[in-house]
């Protein structure tokens, strides 16, 4: 996104709508990934994603579109269930959004092969989940193994994601490994990194204690010198040890709309859905925005607070064009 486009990100917040939707576009998946969080249980408020309905064929391109031009968000994220469940509704929902100016983000495990005509247009962005090195990735990930993504990724440039774990963390090395595996490879333009996100109460052998996540920030901030498609600066790993503590504190989840495969459900308080321990989110979405909001104007003004007094306008903007009572969700004043 270019800085027209943050103005018109700013100018969505001010009136009230998203700049951002996250859909998972279907509730089917070839994988069994551990950890999931749309498979978990509580993830729709007590029910996990294959609770709810969901589209294909021209219902679901109708939909989305309509969903699209009613919301007008600036940034759709493509997520599920395996987007490329859904690769021919993609395809003909993609250019569409490309002529509306809305960029695209799909999600995917690479499990098939990625249509040539997405590398064409510059409104659309994959990206790639991959769970580590190729020993633990294959297992986790079966059918999407790592011969099938350096096959399916040939003629793209697309984002590598990966989650770090606590398996990760107990074997030195293992991060620079995975990033300089992905940086060594043509079709790979960045790598994007989060950490693992646990429920309340969760007691997954995936959670990070406090002195991994230190270890992992102290390790990545050694690595982005040397890999320059790291997408990670300092303040975002700073960050990453002082998350938001709470959804009301968390600007992407304020920015974000995120509706399960039915295409009205709403995912919340975030994408995660159930109850995400924010003291310990790694999602790189939250966090950046974090940083973001963190940093000062020349006035001594954090961004956080700009965005927050912005949010509040769009709230009662909202309210007054839907005619009802829409209470402030933060304050204005946070210095």
């Amino acid at each position: 996104m270019d800085a027209t486009d943050v103005v018109r990100a700013w100018g969505r917040i001010l009136t009230g709508y998203h700049p951002a939707i996250s859909i998972e576009i279907t509730k089917e998946c070839p994988l069994s990934c551990p950890g999931c969080y749309a498979f978990q249980p509580e993830h729709l408020a007590g029910a996990s994603i294959t609770s709810v309905s969901d589209f294909k064929g021209d219902a679901l391109v109708q939909k989305i579109m309509a969903l699209v031009t009613e919301r007008r968000p600036l940034v759709v994220y493509f997520v599920g269930g395996e987007p490329l469940v859904r690769f021919r509704e993609l395809s003909a929902i993609l250019p569409q959004l490309g002529e509306k100016r809305v960029h695209a983000r799909v999600v995917t495990s690479a499990v098939r092969p990625i249509p040539k005509e997405w590398s064409q247009s510059n409104y659309v962005g994959v990206v790639v989940s991959i769970d580590g090195l190729s020993k633990e990735h294959d297992e986790r990930r079966k059918p999407a193994t790592y011969d099938r993504i350096l096959k399916h990724i040939e003629g793209h440039r697309i984002v590598v994601h990966c989650t770090v774990t606590s398996q990760m963390m107990r074997r030195d090395g293992y991060l620079e490994e995975f990033v300089d595996f992905w940086s060594r490879r043509s079709a790979v333009k960045g790598i994007e990194i989060s950490f693992f996100t646990p429920q309340v109460g969760e007691t997954s052998e995936e959670i990070l204690t406090r002195e991994m996540r230190g270890k992992a920030v102290s390790v990545l901030s050694a690595l982005r010198t040397r890999y320059p498609k790291l997408v990670l600066n300092e303040h975002i790993l700073r960050a990453y040890l002082s998350p938001p503590q709470s959804p009301t504190e968390c600007i992407f989840a304020a920015v974000t709309q995120c509706l399960s495969p039915d295409l009205e459900t709403v995912v919340s308080p975030c994408q995660f859905g159930g109850t995400p321990k924010c003291s310990e989110c790694g999602c790189l979405g939250s966090i950046g925005l974090h940083a973001v909001g963190e940093r000062r104007l020349p006035i001594g003004v954090k961004l956080g607070s700009l965005f927050k007094a912005s949010h509040r306008m769009g709230r009662w903007v909202k309210g007054a064009r839907e005619g009802i009572e829409s209470p402030a969700p933060w304050p204005i004043a946070d210095r």
